[in-house]
């Protein structure tokens, strides 16, 4: 039995989908962002951090969502979310996986958060009012270079789906035009029909 730490509208909803996906046995606890439940004493024990998503196992917790999505797939493989009979695919999707986290999340939160790299109220905006330029080229790179299509790897549904899915469903709110990205937008239909993604999805409401 795990314990999934989430919050709801954040990249967390990657690994939820990813628990729900592998059918695994885990109980769902919200960190209350508006309450700042996540600098409580209570919660840093469990992630130091302060942040989503935490995945308390058997072993200890785990934090990021690349490792928490590898975990998952690696922990069932009869749920076949990921090629892990191939070493150099496993890579190409954790290499998928680790530029949403490093690059295109970071880029996001330069809108939302910019009191992370900045003091200065114009520096900030200034973050802020270049978040449609940065996302959106990420979003181009991933549209016209990354997606194979259907899935993120191509004809296997993976974890790099549901990282894919929970990153890209930021695009508007980011200031971007969805018709933009129309292999993106196509894969988030696709993710919406998934009964895994509904449930993590209505969990979450």
């Amino acid at each position: 039995m795990f314990t999934f730490f989430y919050a709801p509208g954040t990249c967390s909803l990657a690994s939820h989908i990813a628990l729900e996906e592998a059918r695994a046995a885990y109980e769902a606890r919200r960190v209350d962002f508006a309450a700042s439940e996540q600098r409580a004493p209570a919660y840093l024990a469990v992630n130091p951090k302060g942040r989503v998503p935490a995945l308390a196992t058997p072993r200890g917790v785990l934090t990021e969502t690349p490792a928490i999505l590898a975990f998952v797939a690696q922990s069932f493989p009869e749920a076949r979310l990921a090629p892990l009979d191939d070493a150099f695919a496993f890579a190409e999707m954790q290499a998928f996986n680790s530029y949403l986290c490093s690059t295109v999340h970071v880029a996001h939160a330069h809108g939302r958060r910019g009191s992370r790299w900045s003091d200065d109220a114009d520096a900030i905006e200034s973050m802020r009012r270049k978040v449609p330029e940065t996302v959106g080229a990420c979003l181009d790179l991933i549209e016209t270079a990354m997606l194979r299509g259907p899935w993120v790897m191509g004809d296997a549904y993976s974890v790099a789906d549901a990282y894919l899915f929970t990153v890209g469903r930021w695009m508007e709110g980011d200031g971007l035009d969805p018709a933009r990205f129309p292999g993106i937008i196509a894969h988030r239909a696709r993710m919406m029909e998934r009964p895994a993604v509904a449930r993590a999805m209505a969990s979450e409401q």
